[in-house]
């Protein structure tokens, strides 16, 4: 996307969503902006599902440089862009939307590779040639698998275990052109054990565990929970009492998949460690 720095008006950016009064990403983005030295303005706006579409196309007739689209927006955001990305299509939604250069509204997804960047650019956990496991198969795995579908180097295997067998084995059908996925339920994981667990669900929040048997963690296990909150989630918390080497939470994706939203708008990429750092300072 072109950069959009100007000399008189900043360009609008926004983040939609309900609810989005919590949201981080206007302070993520203003600490990126004032980083980078860009001229623009970035929100958080609540838009419920029956005005999206209308909000959308206003937004972007009026100048709008970008969106950020959260829930419950993103399968509708992937199904009013124009184009997509290839991992915003295995994903099928989107999370960030921009005009391209032909004026088509363009949808990418940048969630899975904002995980993966966190993971090796600040801790430096890489998944190549790793056992991987990720927990849940809904919108928030299915944005992972598609990242690592854009990698050259991928993990040795990836399994994808589920509460309901069918749901996992449903995704990795439709991940079958790109990776072999193994599908299964958590009774199923006994016997196996894994260099790299992402916890895809939102059950820790929630004040539950997925029912994982501790076997799973390999020595040096490194254990990454999508979720983040001010104190450790609870699936954390159950992996370092389990010898995990790595507990890891989501704050750092949020700011990776902000970033490359800010470089797809903006054509220059910030940098995201010391934003995480400023987020945990002032959560």
């Amino acid at each position: 996307m072109v950069n959009h720095q100007e000399s008189g008006s900043p360009t609008r950016y926004a983040v939609i969503g309900s609810p989005i009064a919590h949201s981080k990403s206007p302070l993520i983005h203003s600490l990126f902006a004032e980083q980078t030295k860009q001229h623009l303005t970035y929100e958080a706006i609540e838009v419920l599902e029956a005005e999206f579409e209308s909000f959308v196309n206003a937004f972007f007739e009026s100048g709008g440089g970008g969106l950020n689209v959260t829930l419950p927006h993103k399968e509708r955001a992937f199904a009013l862009a124009e184009v997509t990305t290839p991992r915003a299509s295995l994903a099928r939604a989107v999370n960030t939307l921009s005009l391209n250069k032909a004026g088509q509204l363009e949808g990418d997804n940048t969630d899975g590779a904002g995980l993966l960047n966190d993971l090796y650019l600040n801790h430096r956990v890489s998944i190549e040639s790793k056992r991987l496991l990720i927990l849940g198969a809904g919108g928030a795995t299915r944005g992972v698998l598609a990242a690592i579908a854009d990698l050259a180097n991928k993990p040795a295997a990836i399994t994808v275990a589920n509460r309901t067998l069918a749901k996992a084995t449903a995704l990795a059908s439709d991940f079958a052109s790109r990776l072999a996925i193994t599908a299964s339920g958590y009774d199923a994981l006994d016997d196996q054990q894994f260099d790299v667990i992402i916890n895809g669900t939102s059950a820790s929040l929630g004040g539950e565990l997925p029912p994982v048997p501790p076997s799973v963690i390999a020595p040096d296990c490194c254990c990454y929970d999508m979720m983040y909150a001010a104190e450790p989630t609870l699936f954390l918390k159950w992996a370092k009492a389990q010898g995990a080497a790595q507990a890891i939470d989501g704050l750092g994706m949020l700011v990776g998949q902000a970033a490359l939203a800010f470089t797809r708008w903006r054509g220059i990429e910030p940098t995201t460690a010391d934003v995480i750092q400023a987020l945990r300072v002032h959560p």
